[in-house]
């Protein structure tokens, strides 16, 4: 591990926040056992000027699940829960409703690797909600999860089928760990997460102990900050924890120290362990899903992470359990979607800390052109927009051609920069196996897999940021004679409009 001085983290995060303006930034690195770093940027609130330091406090939206996560297997290290029963054994506040009697019922351990087919959007006039409906305006009763979801939370596809990230599988799992301990979940999380590891100024929900250091979450306008619509959080399990910088060092030290940090413990050292293996993979070649954690490969090094996004704030979360180092970003300024400087911030920091290459895309491998007539083709995300509707940016799928002599993975929606695509880079001896460049979004570099049928012809593809899966479809008509029919006609509202008529009609054929 290289020997990084503190003006050199200081250098890296710089250059993030000139590529990325936010009215205020928190950052902490730990290494070799204990919080080694701090740094603050900017102002927790733009009107007061009130400076950010180590102890403002932030939501961290979806860092919440590495928690929850960790409640749910404090329950199994005590015996209370099997991770493959099914979760309805342990679920006593509302139900999990199967959209067909065939299909599977979600274990705890679906659940914790997003693979339980629980939707991520509850109903469709949630999509037009803001914040999808999982935040209620500030001051309104924030309701439980029994009145949340009402008659049940559906399950939409085969557990363990496919990968789809759902806030609201978390928080099931949130509720899992109250009714099986009979204790309130942010009394849970108080007592047997936060108070252990001397969190001080960390809770689930709004409460005293933290809404005295709030920070303001603004968006950037034309003319400067704008402070947003202030919301809490519904989905408590899958995001609603509010926290500092220094409560999540003290957090990034346990978990880097087996669940342990100075003050406590938290978990045994081989459960920890076992949450950062790989329960879920779509294909052997990508790092796939630990439970509650996202796993990476940076450099050869394993890495396991998890971020998070809210309107006005980014959270994100990144450490090297075999290297002993870690760092965590908490940011007031961001729209309701990942495109933030948290993640840049800690991958930055990551990368000087174990002295990898920022670029992980290869320039050396060769080109197989003789390989991409089976590779080109266009790839379905499937049914249900309701189940994921994240990776739905691309449209109803993507599209893999070539143009310029490469070849290129697109959208297909009538946005210029996702219809112009970006190029896959072929990544060593493995034929099926390439980078894709995602640093101008903040997402850097990251892996594209195509996995094949036994008779060799190409199946799907496969990403490693998050493990969403596309299934090609040579049979059946590409959306994109639709989307760009409506592009010329009508606009990109038409277009959106066209594209769902396209996935209906292929569903129907």
């Amino acid at each position: 591990m290289a020997a990084v001085s503190a003006d050199d983290m200081a250098r890296t995060v710089n250059q993030v926040l000139n590529r990325w303006p936010t009215a205020g930034m928190a950052v902490a690195v730990v290494r070799d056992g204990s919080p080694a770093w701090f740094h603050r940027h900017g102002v927790a609130d733009a009107t007061s000027g009130t400076p950010v330091t180590e102890d403002t406090v932030f939501p961290i939206d979806s860092v919440t699940k590495t928690m929850t996560a960790i409640a749910v297997m404090q329950l199994w290290e005590r015996g209370l829960v099997d991770l493959d029963a099914p979760a309805e054994e342990y679920l006593r506040a509302f139900p999990l409703v199967r959209a067909k009697p065939g299909f599977r019922k979600p274990t705890l351990r679906h659940l914790l690797t997003h693979t339980a087919g629980v939707r991520a959007v509850r109903t469709a006039a949630d999509l037009l909600r803001p914040t999808l409906a999982w935040g209620v305006p500030a001051g309104r009763p924030v309701p439980s999860p029994a009145e949340y979801y009402g008659r049940g939370l559906r399950v939409d596809f085969d557990p363990g089928s496919r990968w789809a990230y759902s806030n609201h599988g978390f928080t099931a799992l949130g509720q899992v760990v109250e009714d099986v301990s009979g204790t309130p979940y942010d009394r849970y999380l108080r007592e047997r997460v936060f108070e252990p590891l001397r969190m001080e100024h960390t809770d689930l929900h709004r409460s005293a102990r933290v809404r005295p250091g709030l920070a303001t979450g603004y968006v950037v306008r034309r003319r400067g900050l704008v402070p947003v619509t202030d919301y809490e959080v519904v989905t408590a399990g899958g995001g609603a924890v509010y926290s500092t910088a220094g409560d999540m060092a003290r957090y990034v030290e346990a978990l880097l120290g087996g669940g342990t940090n100075r003050h406590g413990t938290v978990l045994k050292p081989e459960t920890l362990a076992t949450m950062f293996e790989a329960h879920h993979r779509s294909d052997p070649r990508v790092p796939g899903m630990g439970l509650g954690f996202f796993r990476e490969d940076v450099g050869g090094h394993r890495v396991v992470a998890h971020d998070g996004i809210w309107t006005g704030f980014h959270a994100s979360m990144v450490l090297a359990p075999d290297d002993g180092v870690g760092a965590v970003a908490l940011a007031n300024t961001g729209a309701f979607n990942p495109v933030a400087m948290t993640t840049p911030t800690v991958d930055a920091l990551l990368r000087l800390l174990l002295d990898v290459d920022d670029s992980q895309v290869a320039g050396d491998a060769p080109e197989r052109p003789w390989t991409w007539d089976g590779l080109c083709g266009w790839y379905s995300l499937g049914p249900g927009v309701l189940a994921d509707p994240q990776p739905r940016m691309l449209g109803p799928g993507a599209e893999v051609v070539v143009r310029r002599g490469h070849l290129m993975l697109r959208g297909l929606v009538p946005v210029p920069a996702v219809r112009r695509g970006v190029r896959l880079h072929p990544d060593g001896d493995d034929g099926d196996v390439f980078f894709i460049d995602l640093s101008g979004i903040g997402a850097g570099a990251t892996k594209v897999v195509f996995s094949r049928r036994a008779d060799g012809t190409v199946a799907a593809l496969h990403f490693a940021l998050q493990p969403v899966s596309l299934q090609k479809r040579p049979h059946a008509p590409n959306p994109r004679v639709w989307v760009d029919r409506a592009a010329l006609v009508t606009g990109a509202a038409g277009a959106a409009g066209a594209a769902a008529v396209a996935v209906r009609r292929r569903r129907h054929r």
